[in-house]
């Protein structure tokens, strides 16, 4: 089999053919489908190796005590082979790995031949095609969870780890110092237990990374930045625990973490920093010093990890192998996601030339993995890509009145729930209707008042004086007509949905990039819902995680619409299931990471789960077979020990504890007829982001990461598993 080791002398990296380890009583073989490499640890060992013997002999002074003891013990001949012939030896790298059970040693009976696990330690979850891993130090995968993820379960117990010495509390604040691939998970792990986070690192990449990731502000620890978010958030007391995640020789996080903790706050050590601790910020705030020792209690126990011994759980809750299970079930809940901390993943036989790029900064990553070509694995989760906007804009237009607004489509929704709207809203004209019939033209014409009515969509989109184009038509459609209209250098507002397909959705971000107008609004009105403003407005800002329900209530299609048409327009959920997700995002105020869709066998009904950055979860039920007597839809929102409940946009209440000061149930309805979903507000702030060239109702980035996720539930459907919301490269 083949192997990643390192010459330690002449820092020389190679892939050796070694034998396969036997299959000792206590343990199992398990064949590599992927292994993570850590670019902290283990990049700081290929570092070290290429340097000279002084460069290793100050790297490593508790090595060189080492020496100097055997020299006073051994003599200087001795002890000179001993260390030279030790450096010249390979050692292996790596210690986190997801594969397939392959043998099963005596004495096992938790595992069996063919099943997936995660495994630890430095010694048995090398990068190698083979492993013997003993009882302790793996943990079965669960179902559902891709390799690719389980590969982290090591390195997210060091996270863990160091959370549970901080012995966090709900509603605390958290200073995290070094954001590499440890201190991400450790953001996450915080956020997803109620912490409020921020981070501190010098690369703007990482700290960008960790508040998409749950982190309520992150930036340079030199800069004013973090101790400007920290005094916000802590209201100038400090935050409750600092983790020290971070590397190298500079005292500077031993110092900043004594500078804004809090008084008696903790200091957790999880990284490899030097510590000179300042005394006297450190005594007269009473700071507690904890360190975090690796995976948890076992690590460094022969008996424990070689031994299988393990320790009561009456007595040690969370062992080393408890920690990784519960890690990889936070993996396969969605609490905490890998899958933006990949920053590339390697063929195995590639193995050298990764480190190298590694080590010469070529490439630079938070988190690589090997890829092992032999493993017999279970699919991999889908993904469906959210991809960045990336354009340069062009110069804003200058304010103007009246907006002069050209419709491609006269439906039935564009003539019951837009027109209405605008046909008499002041500093609005109607320049132009499109039909692809001259009837349905002429009849939006006389009425609703347009100047002109055509079948030439070419004509309007050259004509200069139309500031606007309105996309009402159907599905199938919308994305190439809007395509058009962005190149033609129109503001552009299409009715759900923005695309069918996820080259669709490629092309019009083609055409934004391309013309340098991201101009562009989808019709995803319940944002603007007056009653559900306020409700929101009420409920107030959250700082843990939020549950949300969302139950659409469809109703079933008469027979012969052309909704049913599947096979041009696209499933009936992709057609307005967007309005939703648009909606719970718009609540959460995030976009989703990942989509599980599942569908009852012989009906249209879906039950959909989408998760968020800081650990929110929004279940939208979307059935077709409820009654029609029943509200077409309900939603509720929970979180802080607030609830926020809408009623079908004719009544909405928000309840609060009883124990907070000053706040009493709010509850606010409206008559049936005078239900609104929000279409007038939003066309008011389209018209106005047209008028005035300001910025548009919506970003840009939010439109696309609704349409992402909306496409990902029919992926969802189809694959059985959750959907990762991954974003481009």
């Amino acid at each position: 089999m083949k192997q990643v080791v390192q010459n330690y002398k002449s820092g020389e990296l190679a892939v050796l053919d070694v034998p396969v380890p036997g299959c000792k009583p206590g343990g199992v073989l398990v064949r590599s489908a992927y292994s993570l490499i850590s670019t902290g640890t283990e990049l700081m060992k290929v570092s070290e190796a290429g340097m000279s013997m002084l460069g290793k002999a100050r790297s490593r002074p508790d090595q060189v005590a080492k020496v100097m003891q055997s020299v006073a013990t051994n003599g200087v001949p001795a002890t000179y082979r001993k260390v030279m012939g030790k450096l010249d030896s390979y050692t292996p790298l790596g210690y986190s790995l997801c594969g397939v059970v392959e043998q099963v040693g005596a004495g096992i009976d938790d595992v069996k031949a063919g099943d997936l696990v995660a495994c630890a330690g430095n010694e048995h979850a090398l990068h190698a095609e083979l492993n013997w891993v003993p009882k302790n130090l793996y943990s079965p995968v669960p179902d559902g969870l891709a390799p690719r993820h389980a590969a982290f379960g090591t390195v997210g117990s060091i996270a863990l780890q160091g959370v549970r010495q901080g012995a966090s509390q709900l509603g605390e604040v958290a200073l995290v110092i070094g954001l590499g691939l440890i201190g991400q998970l450790v953001v996450q792990l915080l956020a997803a237990s109620g912490v409020r986070v921020v981070g501190a690192d010098p690369d703007p990449v990482r700290c960008e990374l960790a508040e998409r990731l749950g982190a309520a502000a992150c930036g340079d620890p030199a800069s004013a930045a973090v101790e400007s978010a920290v005094a916000e958030l802590t209201g100038g007391l400090g935050v409750d625990q600092v983790y020290l995640a971070a590397g190298g020789g500079s005292n500077q996080p031993v110092e900043l973490a004594a500078r804004l903790c809090r008084d008696r706050g903790r200091v957790v050590d999880i990284g490899k920093c030097r510590l000179d601790l300042p005394w006297n910020a450190y005594y007269e705030k009473e700071l507690d010093v904890r360190f975090s020792r690796s995976y948890g209690p076992g690590r460094y126990d022969p008996e424990y990890e070689l031994e299988g011994r393990d320790y009561p759980i009456g007595y040690v809750r969370w062992t080393e192998r408890r920690n990784l299970a519960c890690f990889l079930d936070l993996l396969a809940r969605g609490s905490v996601d890998v899958e933006p901390l990949v920053s590339h993943v390697a063929d195995f036989d590639d193995a050298v030339e990764t480190y190298q790029r590694l080590r010469d900064g070529e490439l630079k990553a938070v988190a690589v993995l090997f890829r092992y070509p032999e493993a017999e694995v279970e699919a991999e989760a889908p993904a469906v890509a959210v991809p960045a906007v990336n354009v340069r804009r062009s110069p804003a237009r200058a304010a103007k009145s009246p907006v002069r607004l050209a419709f491609v489509g006269a439906g039935n929704y564009a003539t019951s729930m837009l027109l209405p709207h605008l046909a008499q809203r002041e500093g609005v004209e109607l320049s132009t209707v499109v039909t692809t019939t001259a009837l349905s033209a002429a009849n939006a014409q006389r009425k609703f008042g347009f100047a002109e009515a055509t079948t030439d969509l070419d004509a309007v989109l050259g004509d200069k004086s139309v500031d606007a184009v309105f996309v009402v038509t159907r599905h199938s459609s919308h994305a190439e007509l809007t395509r058009k209209a962005l190149l033609a250098g129109k503001t552009v507002f299409v009715e759900k949905p923005l695309a069918l397909t996820e080259d669709e959705l490629a092309g019009v971000l083609a055409a934004v990039e391309e013309s340098g107008n991201d101009r562009l609004q989808v019709g995803f009105n319940r944002r603007f819902a007056p009653l559900l403003r306020e409700a929101r407005q009420r409920f107030g800002t959250r700082t843990g995680p939020a549950g949300l329900r969302y139950l659409v209530n469809a109703g079933r299609l008469d027979h012969g619409s052309w909704y049913l048409q599947q096979g041009s327009e696209g499933s009936r959920f992709v057609g307005e299931g967007g309005h939703f997700i648009d909606t719970a995002s718009w609540l959460l105020d995030a976009d989703p990471v990942s989509v599980y869709a599942t569908a009852p066998s012989g009906n249209e009904d879906l039950q959909v789960v989408l998760r968020y950055p800081d650990g929110s979860t929004a279940t939208l039920s979307y059935v077709t077979s409820g009654p029609s007597g029943f509200p077409k839809e309900t939603l509720d929102l929970i979180a802080d020990g607030r609830a926020l409940r809408l009623d079908d946009f004719v009544r909405a209440s928000v309840y609060f504890e009883k124990s907070t000061a000053g706040q009493k149930r709010w509850v606010s309805s409206r008559l049936p007829k005078a239900r609104d979903k929000g279409q007038n507000a939003e066309l008011a702030a389209f018209v106005r982001a047209v008028r005035t060239g300001g910025p548009m109702p919506v970003p840009l980035q939010s439109l696309v990461a609704t349409t992402a996720a909306t496409l990902a539930v029919q992926a969802g459907l189809a694959s059985g598993a959750p959907v990762t919301l991954a974003g481009s490269r």
